[in-house]
């Protein structure tokens, strides 16, 4: 009798142990399901899968005639790695780092990371890239080593209507100007390459990549126009140094019927295409006030006193005063007198 309650008792506590054991897993499992479900399910997908961005193509800039492109994004290339699928480390940083002109040691580091991607060169002609696919080839490296389709600003004047247009960053994004007032509208979206990948971040057979397409920017027409502009900024530039402008100069030409600016030249001005080029003999603190002194746009930033146009204020006062009447031959004669206008011998000062 003993022993039987004794069995009971300790089938009892089996039971309740097992029953409270599997109410607890149930309780984790509908936790982990439902509470912490969305995060794990972020994580799991960034962990079995690899992303790279494809970047869009900027929208082109014409000038008014739609006739001149002033900027356009011509195709490159982005070398990317995935340093957990490549096996012969050294090998691989030591072709990167000389076809691209990179520290070996700097590159070696990347390729030796435990990470899902690492980028190694942007911007990247065709050439190159061509010249890489041929090397993994020849070398049997058929996976770690990504080559995906990027763009590369290119502005086909060099210096023309620089201070207008402005310029992009390494990354496609408009630093200043109209590249980076229209940023919106240029820049369009990017697109993605992804693919499954094990824990070791190999690709997974029998997968294929998904491709979701980016969308190209939309362009951009002026009212400048590039003719106009080139005329306007030959004349500038001599006329500023023949006259030894120390500050440079600015030009404004307007379509007095409408409104529209059909030139605003500035110099000194600077190549779109090497922005960041300057005197190299100067310190780094020097280098970056002539950087920004030559990408500003003084003719929409700076103040400065309005001259021989201000005689249109003197002549409305004359007309508003009843002292003269409109087209009246030889009745003005204008000699360069700072805000004054003569009539009838007499100087108008402006009240």
């Amino acid at each position: 009798m003993i022993g039987n309650r004794s069995t009971k008792k300790m089938m009892r506590w089996t039971i309740i142990i097992t029953l409270l054991i599997f109410i607890l897993l149930t309780v984790r499992i509908a936790y982990l399901q439902f509470i912490e479900g969305p995060e794990l399910k972020a994580k799991a997908y960034q962990q079995q899968t690899s992303d790279r961005n494809v970047n869009p193509k900027r929208g082109t800039i014409y000038d008014a005639t739609e006739q001149k492109i002033l900027a356009v994004s011509s195709t490159v290339d982005t070398i990317t790695i995935n340093p957990t699928t490549i096996k012969e480390k050294e090998k691989v940083a030591k072709k990167l780092s000389e076809l691209f002109d990179l520290d070996y040691e700097k590159t070696l580091k990347k390729v030796s990371k435990r990470s899902s991607i690492e980028i190694i060169a942007k911007k990247v002609d065709k050439e190159k890239a061509n010249e890489l696919r041929k090397w993994t080839m020849e070398n049997n490296i058929v996976q770690g080593i990504n080559i995906d389709e990027d763009t590369k600003r290119y502005y086909p004047f060099n210096n023309l209507a620089s201070q207008i247009i402005g310029f992009c960053g390494s990354d496609n994004q408009g630093l200043i100007g109209l590249e980076a007032k229209y940023e919106d509208i240029l820049k369009g979206s990017k697109g993605q390459v992804s693919k499954i990948t094990d824990a070791s971040g190999k690709k997974i057979n029998d997968t294929s990549e998904e491709y979701v397409k980016p969308t190209d920017g939309d362009s951009l027409v002026l009212t400048i126009d590039a003719n106009i502009q080139g005329i306007a900024e030959k004349h500038l530039k001599e006329a500023c140094i023949d006259n030894v402008c120390t500050d440079g100069g600015n030009i404004i030409i307007m379509n007095p019927k409408n409104g529209d600016i059909l030139a605003l030249a500035g110099y000194p001005d600077f190549n779109l295409n090497e922005p960041f080029t300057v005197d190299e003999s100067l310190s780094k603190e020097e280098q970056n006030k002539q950087m920004q002194a030559l990408w500003r746009n003084k003719a929409i930033s700076d103040t400065y006193e309005p001259g021989s146009t201000f005689k249109l204020v003197t002549a409305s006062s004359a007309l508003q005063e009843g002292i003269t009447t409109t087209d009246r031959e030889g009745e003005f004669c204008c000699v360069r007198i700072y805000r004054c206008c003569w009539y009838e011998n007499k100087m108008l000062e402006i009240l």
